[in-house]
């Protein structure tokens, strides 16, 4: 019995631990060849390990997506080696600092953009003309609570998040005749190192974990994902 990913070709940013790790993970089950991309070797080589271990195999990127560069040269070399690129997932994001508007630091603002938004936007500008040679494009914008209603004090968080959420309805918008699948996914409360950075003092063994919420990203990376434009609540 094949998997609903097999043969597809998958790109997931922020693969190195959480939720990243977990989607790859559960993508390699489902038989996809994965291009992992994060900063550091180490967690990429240990996703590495455990998409091995669930039979599948990938291909690791230790790269830094605010170096928009390179960005150009990854979509460049993914049409010179498989010529489409079936599902993007972007997970990737910084929390910065829980600040007053007022009080925060501009570089640090302009840093949580750069990461958050501006990457985003240049991996849509590289890897649009690759998804649109897939059959059935997916790519899947990680979201969070934070973009929607009154967030005091998530200064740079949420209004990157809530610009992010405006970028993709915008993309699906453009995309909407052809056989892509735009959409947005909220994981909600997971436990994962940011969650802990923003709430320290929650029980984290009261939240999902990452693999709990990875159906919901094969349910939009699958061929049938009919979906399109939409903000998807993993947990909701």
């Amino acid at each position: 019995m094949t998997g609903i990913l097999e043969g597809r070709v998958a790109l997931i940013t922020g693969a190195s631990r959480g939720i990243g790790a977990a989607v790859a993970e559960a993508f390699a089950r489902e038989g996809a060849h994965l291009i992992l991309v994060a900063r550091t070797v180490g967690g990429l080589e240990e996703t590495d390990d455990r998409v091995k271990a669930a039979g599948g195999e990938a291909t690791l990127v230790p790269m830094d997506l605010t170096d928009f560069e390179a960005i150009n040269r990854l979509g460049a070399s993914i049409y010179e080696r498989w010529g489409k690129l079936d599902v993007l997932v972007a997970n990737h994001g910084i929390l910065g600092v829980l600040s007053p508007i007022s009080h925060y630091d501009p570089k640090l603002w302009d840093e949580v953009m750069t990461v958050n938004l501006s990457s985003c936007q240049r991996l849509v500008r590289s890897l649009d003309p690759l998804l649109r040679q897939s059959d059935a494009g997916r790519a899947i914008f990680v979201t969070s609570g934070a973009a929607v209603g009154e967030r005091p004090n998530w200064g740079a968080y949420a209004v990157s998040k809530a610009a992010l959420e405006a970028m993709v309805r915008a993309y699906a918008g453009e995309t909407r005749r052809t056989n892509l699948r735009i959409n947005l996914l909220n994981p909600g409360g997971t436990r994962t190192k940011m969650r802990a950075t923003a709430f320290p003092g929650e029980d984290p063994m009261t939240l999902k974990t990452p693999e709990d919420i990875a159906p919901a990203f094969l349910d939009l990376a699958s061929p049938a994902c009919v979906a399109h434009g939409e903000r998807i609540d993993a947990q909701g």
